[in-house]
């Protein structure tokens, strides 16, 4: 849909808030196609070994053809297009490409709230005086990331974040979609049921019981309805399905947690994969908070189990940190606790830090704490370090064991205009 406000609109439509969702398409499968052009078209799965338990960590369209999907095993996948290549995961190299597409992002608004490597919400309301409408915005972001790193992003633009997510989501790869805000129902009501938030396989089925298939379906259901069958899910359900969404986009200074999750196409039960990945969010959530100066007192972890029943919990520290091995440790307590508790596989993993301090106004212990200080040292040295030469030129050995590969790259060319080179 390309309906966009015009400017015959009055000014107090013209400047309602409008939110994109950038997403990049097939993010690591698509940087290891730019890097090696003879890969490009050919069925491709970036992942571990099949003779080593490795994981999907990506597929391109190509392969996707098939079946294959992220998370899903090697061997798996293998077996599925035995024609594939295989390419090892370079997770620090992806984030430093990250780090590019988040620099042209900022041109255009200090509203950011990323939610991984490879896709951000951007409120674009305050830009408009200087850049345009927000579909041209969109217009400007999708092709700054095309001409300066050559990789193609999709765009939705909306009036809140849960319809910018559907829109960015409808035309992939290289898609721009644009929801007017006098649209909202024009576009959501043919659009399948579960295209809304929580509704999952279980919540589908029951769904389709009650004859429910399309937004418009749920739209024209009461709210009483849709609570007697969903309890709280109910009104939810009601709210998207009327285009609903009040959540502010929140950039990391601003934000009361800073997190990271990941859900995997298929459904993981590989403990030591589940802790890989683990570290990996665990070391973006630290990155994120030491580039601001923030520190936590408390982490989450958030799991997701094959048949959608999602928990969360939480451990307090003693002291505040932005340490990434002071965050992974006590998550992968967590883990461990629900691995134990359960033998469902996992859908989705989280980790997140809240209770923020003061910044950088730490208290001092009369007897300071050895190995605290070493891991402190650690991450400013590594921080410095990936400032410098790019983030591939360190890592922590723990990503190793999903089959992630973390070795200095040499940093791909871009436009004379572009920035100095984030499952």
């Amino acid at each position: 849909m390309n309906d966009v406000a015009n400017d015959s609109q009055p000014l107090e439509c013209r400047f309602a808030r409008m939110i994109l969702h950038v997403d990049m398409d097939a993010f690591y499968a698509s940087v290891e196609e730019r890097d090696q052009p003879e890969l490009a078209g050919k069925p491709l799965i970036v992942g571990g070994s099949p003779r080593q338990r490795g994981v999907v960590c990506a597929a391109n369209y190509a392969v996707r053809r098939f079946g294959v999907h992220s998370a899903m095993p090697t061997a798996t996948a293998l077996r599925l297009c035995p024609h594939a290549t295989i390419v090892r995961p370079r997770l620090d190299y992806y984030a430093t490409i990250s780090d590019q597409i988040r620099q042209i992002l900022e041109r255009y608004t200090p509203q950011i709230e990323p939610l991984s490597l490879d896709e951000a919400f951007l409120d674009v309301t305050g830009s408009e005086l200087l850049f345009g409408k927000p579909a041209d915005i969109g217009r400007r972001i999708q092709n700054d990331i095309r001409r300066e790193v050559r990789l193609v992003a999709s765009v939705g633009v909306a009036p809140n974040k849960f319809l910018a997510k559907i829109a960015s989501d409808l035309q992939k790869p290289n898609g721009f979609v644009v929801v007017p805000p006098h649209a909202v129902q024009e576009f959501l009501d043919p659009l399948p049921v579960g295209r809304l938030w929580g509704v999952g396989k279980v919540t589908g089925a029951a769904l389709e019981r009650l004859g429910v298939r399309t937004i418009r379906d749920v739209r024209l259901m009461s709210p009483e309805t849709l609570q007697s069958h969903f309890g709280k899910s109910g009104e939810h359900l009601w709210q998207l399905a009327h285009g609903h969404d009040d959540r502010q986009v929140i950039p990391d200074r601003e934000a009361k947690s800073i997190s990271h999750e990941t859900t995997f196409a298929m459904d993981l039960d590989d403990r030591e994969a589940l802790r890989a990945w683990l570290m990996e969010l665990s070391d973006q959530v630290g990155r994120r908070l030491r580039r601001h100066g923030m520190r936590g007192k408390t982490v989450h972890l958030k799991v997701r189990y094959a048949n959608f029943q999602t928990i969360t919990r939480s451990q307090s520290l003693a002291n505040p940190t932005q340490s990434t091995s002071e965050i992974w440790q006590p998550a992968a307590e967590l883990l461990d606790s629900c691995l134990s508790a359960a033998t469902q596989r996992i859908r989705l993993l989280g980790v997140g830090v809240s209770g923020f301090g003061g910044g950088h106004q730490v208290q001092q212990s009369l007897f300071p704490d050895a190995e605290h200080a070493k891991q402190s040292q650690l991450d400013q040295t590594a921080d410095l370090i990936r400032e410098k030469f790019g983030s591939g030129a360190l890592h922590r050995g723990s990503g190793l064991l999903h089959g992630a590969q973390h070795r200095p790259q040499p940093r791909p060319e871009t436009g004379s205009s572009g920035p100095d080179a984030s499952q």
